[in-house]
């Protein structure tokens, strides 16, 4: 373990989160206690992506550029790899169990490998991985011995078969590949590829949180993810095609003003509750088409919130319905943590926690230094967590290692339980 902390002290590590309505790229140096410190910090408006899926090339490309540019600028660094998040390709979740043999001597990083391995094979071979669909990650939840469960780490022990039962998410290949193809025109390479509601998962739980059980539920510009945690691994991650864009373009058309001022309405009056005071209050709408700028209509705010509330609700009805078909309902207990800038709006936690029945909190970065308030949000809780993740799989430092071993599926899967190594 020291030896590991000395490769990657003072390394670099770089996080891209690509998302519908903003690209946001952050380089941080990895401080001896594996905490990253945030050096550089860049941010742009969202183009050519559409609700995670890659509509424009050349218009993600620049906004990619320009937001490792001005993060690069910031750190006074120059970056050449990132782990960057998915939240597009409808990522999918399954479980698979695999035994190995291990003939009676103590278990090592190679058979938790060889098991991992096998288990992805296994999944293939039975047709349990759907055609056109790439693998993302491999994660163990659990290990058993001659039977034995309830083991957290098997390395060092002795028996002869060795049992992980793993959780396997998988993606669309071809909208993988797609951002692939528009990062690496920026001159960037991949280290991995981490869902969304994970990587936010990563920086935003407590690890009690991850123990006990928890959701979490990342709501972005154009989708919402969710990721199901208990006994300090993720065990569901779903996504649901609706996100705080839809919620926008509701208010656009609704009350008929250009996208600009219903985003800034949305931010400024906007309220996820109904309250007795919204139809006293009066706002300034400047309608589509109108070029004086005094050319507004006065609503009262009642009729604003009428508008994002309906929309609010569809979503986490949407969420609860996936969370109950999914089984993992239960598992997840009562804890809710929503990140994303969507999670943003005014009691929006309240409204969360009506529909879902449970307790609901607002997320933020934590594990991670140097953050600004602007960028200290719940908007940014994904980008930090894509650092936390490159620090715990040893992204920092490359090593030579065989390409397969590299694949992103195989990042988490071949450290075995590295939540408990270092939160």
């Amino acid at each position: 373990m020291n030896k590991r902390l000395d490769k990657i002290h003072n390394g670099l590590v770089a996080a891209l989160d690509v998302g519908s309505s903003k690209v946001c790229c952050f380089i941080a140096k990895v401080e001896g206690n594996q905490q990253p410190r945030i050096v550089g910090i860049g941010h742009q408006e969202s183009r050519g992506i559409k609700a995670g899926a890659v509509v424009d090339m050349e218009e993600l490309e620049t906004s990619i550029l320009n937001a490792v540019h001005a993060a690069e600028q910031m750190a006074g660094e120059t970056i050449d790899r990132v782990v960057v998040n998915l939240s597009g390709g409808y990522p999918a979740s399954s479980s698979v169990g695999v035994e190995v043999s291990i003939n009676g001597h103590e278990v090592g990083d190679a058979d938790l490998r060889r098991a991992l391995e096998y288990g992805q094979e296994l999944q293939t071979s039975n047709g349990d991985s759907e055609p056109g669909r790439q693998l993302i990650h491999s994660i163990p939840t659990a290990y058993s011995i001659d039977g034995s469960r309830g083991i957290r780490d098997p390395r060092g022990m002795h028996g002869e078969q060795l049992g992980v039962h793993m959780h396997i998410i998988t993606a669309a290949a071809g909208a993988v590949r797609n951002l692939a193809t528009c990062i690496r025109r920026c001159h960037l390479d991949i280290s991995g590829f981490v869902v969304s509601p994970y990587a936010a998962g990563l920086s935003a739980l407590v690890e009690d949180e991850m123990n006990l059980g928890v959701t979490v539920i990342d709501l972005g510009g154009g989708t919402t993810t969710i990721a199901v945690f208990f006994e300090g691994n993720v065990i569901y991650t779903d996504v649901a095609p609706i996100g705080g864009m839809h919620v926008t373009n509701d208010i656009a058309r609704g009350l008929s003003t250009p996208l600009v001022h219903a985003e800034r309405m949305k931010t400024l009056y906007g309220h996820a509750l109904a309250a007795a005071a919204d139809d006293r209050e009066i706002i300034d709408v400047p309608q589509v088409g109108e070029d004086e700028q005094n050319a507004t209509q006065q609503v009262p705010r009642s009729l604003l919130v009428g508008i994002i509330q309906p929309r609010l609700e569809e979503t986490f009805e949407l969420v609860r319905s996936r969370l109950e078909a999914s089984g993992f309902d239960k598992i997840a207990g009562r804890r809710v943590v929503l990140t994303g800038g969507g999670s943003q709006l005014s009691g929006i936690g309240d409204l969360a926690g009506l529909i879902l029945d449970k307790q609901v909190r607002i997320g933020r970065p934590l594990r991670v230094t140097g953050l600004a308030e602007a960028t200290a949000g719940a908007a940014y809780a994904t980008c930090a967590g894509l650092l936390l993740y490159a620090i715990a799989s040893d992204i920092a430092v490359p090593r030579d290692v065989p390409q397969q071993i590299k694949e992103p599926g195989n990042l988490v899967g071949r450290v075995g339980h590295w939540f408990r190594e270092h939160f």
